[in-house]
C-alpha cells in the first residue's frame, strides 16, 4: 500500500459536533490522523509535497457513523455487498458502518466475524464494524457467546430486524452483557402486536384497505426493555423509535439515570405515512412511516437530545421482493447514500442546528461504540466528509451506488451533496462534477 500523503484542507467551514464549534478554519492530516486544527486565522504553513485541498467554504465535519445497515454478506450478495455498500456509504459521507447481524448464516460465531473483517479489508473502502446476533441463529432461544464475539470484533448485539420476544432470555442477556459493558440493540416491535399489519394504523391505512401496525407494538416492547434495563443495570439501546409515546418512555428512563439510549431512522424523521401514496412499496419500512404529528415529535426529540442517534436503516431489497402488492412486499429501503441530504431537510426547515444534527450522525454513535472518531481534534482519525449543505439535486435511483435501487427518496428534491470523503486520510470518494 502506498505511503499516506500529508493533506491540508484550507478555507473550510469546520464543524466539530463533539463540542458544537462551528468556524472557518483549516485542518492538517498526517499518517491517517488529524495533527492540527486551526480555528480561524491564516491557514497553517505546510511542508513541500503536502496535498492541498481548498474547501471553498464548504463544510468539513467528521465522517458519519451509521449504526444500522444491512450489507448483504454473507448470503445476500444479490441485495448488497460489502463493496457496493461501502461505495454507497462513501458517496454519502459515511465513513463507519455497523452491519446488521441478520445475514445467512447470521453473525453468531467468531468465524463469521473474522470472515466479514477480512472481506471488508479487501473489498470495502470505509470502516465496516460487525454487530453480532444476540441469540444463536437469531432463533430467540439461546444467548450467543458475548465474550468470544467481542474478542473477535463485535461492537454490539441484537437480532437485526427481529425483536427479542422472550423477556426472561433478554433479562439474562442483559446481565451477561453488563459484565462486558456490551451494548444491546433491540428492534422494538412486538411481532404479536404487529400481527398482519403492514403500515401505520390509522385513518390513512383504513382508506387504503391495509391492516395497520399500532403504536403499542413499539411502546409495549420498549417499556418492557427499559424495565429490564432498570433491573439489570445494563447498557440498552432501542435501535429505532417512531412515535411520541416512545420518546416519553426514553425521556423518563434517562431522567431516572438508566443507561438507556435510542435511535431513529432517517425515514421516520423525513417521511410520513402519506408518502406511501398509491401503495409505493419503496416506502414500506419497519418501523412503519407514521402520522405527520409523530414525525414532528421525532424531529423535536432529536433537537432536544432525547433521541441520541440517526441511522440510515439501509436495507436494500431485490426487485422481486418489492415488485409485489404492498401487503406482500418486503420491508426495507435504501438509506445510506441519501442519509445526509435527507437529514439536511430538517436544517433547511429551521428545525435543528447543523452541529446538533451532525452530533447525532457522528459524535454520539461513535461515543456509544467507544470509537475515537466523530470529532475534529488532534489525534482523531482523519475520517472526514466535505460537503455542500445547500447544493440542490434530484435523487436518481439509477445513479445510486448501491446494488439495489429501492430508495424512498427516488425523484425527491434534496439539498446537500458530499463532495469528498476521506477514511484514515485517504480520499475514498470525490465528486467529479465539482
Amino acid at each position: 500500500m502506498a505511503e499516506l500523503q500529508d493533506i491540508a484542507i484550507v478555507n473550510a467551514r469546520l464543524i466539530d459536533p463533539a463540542t458544537g464549534r462551528d468556524q472557518r478554519g483549516s485542518l492538517l492530516i498526517r499518517s491517517g490522523l488529524i495533527v492540527d486544527v486551526v480555528w480561524g486565522g491564516a491557514p497553517p504553513t505546510v511542508a513541500e509535497g503536502t496535498h492541498l485541498i481548498d474547501a471553498g467554504g464548504l463544510v468539513l465535519a467528521p465522517g458519519l457513523v451509521d449504526l444500522r445497515a444491512f450489507l448483504g454478506e454473507p448470503g445476500a450478495e444479490f441485495r448488497e455487498t460489502l463493496g457496493t455498500g461501502s461505495q454507497a456509504a462513501a458517496a454519502g459521507g459515511v465513513t463507519t458502518v455497523v452491519c446488521r447481524p441478520d445475514t445467512d448464516p447470521p453473525i453468531d460465531d467468531p468465524a463469521i466475524i473474522d470472515f466479514i473483517k477480512r472481506r471488508a479489508r479487501d473489498k470495502a473502502i470505509v470502516n465496516v464494524l460487525p454487530s453480532a446476533a444476540l441469540t444463536k441463529g437469531m432463533l430467540g432461544k439461546e444467548i450467543t457467546e458475548f465474550g468470544l464475539l467481542l474478542e473477535a470484533g463485535a461492537v454490539a448485539f441484537g437480532d437485526g430486524a427481529k425483536a427479542v420476544r422472550n423477556p426472561q432470555l433478554l433479562r439474562r442477556a442483559m446481565i451477561y452483557a453488563r459484565d462486558f459493558d456490551a451494548l444491546l440493540m433491540n428492534h422494538v416491535e412486538d411481532p404479536d402486536l404487529r400481527g398482519s399489519g403492514v403500515m401505520n394504523e390509522g385513518e390513512f391505512a383504513s382508506r387504503k384497505g391495509l391492516p395497520g401496525i399500532p403504536h403499542e407494538a413499539e411502546t409495549v416492547m420498549l417499556e418492557r426493555d427499559i424495565r429490564l434495563a432498570r433491573a439489570t443495570g445494563s447498557r440498552y439501546h432501542a435501535a429505532m423509535i417512531s412515535c411520541a409515546e416512545s420518546v416519553e418512555l426514553v425521556r423518563r428512563a434517562k431522567a431516572s439515570g438508566l443507561r438507556v439510549t435510542c435511535g431513529v431512522s432517517i425515514n421516520n424523521l423525513t417521511l410520513n405515512e402519506n408518502d406511501v401514496g398509491d401503495y409505493r412499496t419503496f416506502c414500506k419500512v419497519s418501523p412503519p412511516l407514521r402520522h405527520e404529528q409523530e414525525r414532528l415529535a421525532m424531529v423535536a426529540a432529536l433537537a432536544e437530545g432525547v433521541i441520541d442517534v440517526v441511522v440510515s436503516d439501509h436495507d436494500p431489497q431485490d426487485v422481486e421482493t418489492k415488485r409485489q402488492p404492498f401487503a406482500e412486499a418486503a420491508d426495507g429501503a435504501l438509506g445510506i447514500e441519501t442519509l445526509l441530504p435527507a437529514a439536511l431537510r430538517m436544517v433547511h426547515a429551521g428545525q435543528i442546528g447543523l452541529a446538533t444534527l451532525l452530533a447525532s450522525l457522528s459524535a454520539r454513535p461513535a461515543g456509544l461504540l467507544g470509537l475515537p472518531g466523530g470529532r475534529l481534534a488532534v489525534g482523531a482519525p482523519a475520517d472526514l466528509a466535505l460537503f455542500d449543505p445547500d447544493a440542490p439535486h434530484v435523487v436518481d435511483k439509477r445513479k445510486l451506488k448501491s446494488r439495489a435501487k429501492n430508495s424512498p427518496f427516488d425523484e425527491a428534491k434534496l439539498e446537500g451533496l458530499v463532495r469528498t470523503t476521506l477514511v484514515a486520510g485517504r480520499v475514498v470518494y470525490h465528486d467529479d462534477a465539482v
